[in-house]
């Protein structure tokens, strides 16, 4: 009960949280939302949303680089801190342009995933990567 209570963190706990948020993350993001668009690109590249200006197919194409691409290195911990930085840029576009900056109401899900893609591209991959096996 002391334990649960405690405001200490052990460098194990910390690594084993920060790969089950990479994971997990990274894992959602890549099935739900990059798998799709990337299987789809065809039929929706030319009716995407083009925010900067550069044409439909190529924001389109950006974002699925970024949720698709980016997010499987960041599941494997491989140059997480670079892979999480596009998904954070799409997430910021996908809240700030796409939904208006509704945090709480349908931007909400870009919101989460900026939320828990900005905490990993502070905190980097954790012990449990590939990162960190390239570093040593």
């Amino acid at each position: 009960m002391k334990k649960l209570f405690s405001t200490s963190v052990s460098d194990t706990a910390l690594s084993v949280a920060l790969f089950v948020l990479r994971v997990g993350a990274g894992s959602l993001m890549m099935i739900q939302h990059g798998f799709d668009k990337l299987q789809h690109f065809a039929q929706r590249s030319h009716k995407f949303a083009d925010p900067f200006g550069i044409g439909s197919t190529a924001s389109y194409s950006l974002v699925v680089f970024a949720e698709f691409f980016c997010a499987a290195f960041v599941i494997l911990g491989l140059f997480t801190r670079l892979a999480a930085f596009p998904i954070v840029i799409a997430m910021c576009v996908a809240l700030f342009v796409a939904n208006k900056g509704h945090f709480f109401g349908e931007g909400e899900l870009a919101g989460i995933y900026l939320v828990a893609f900005l905490t990993i591209l502070f905190a980097g991959p954790g012990k449990a990567s590939l990162d960190r096996l390239i570093g040593k």
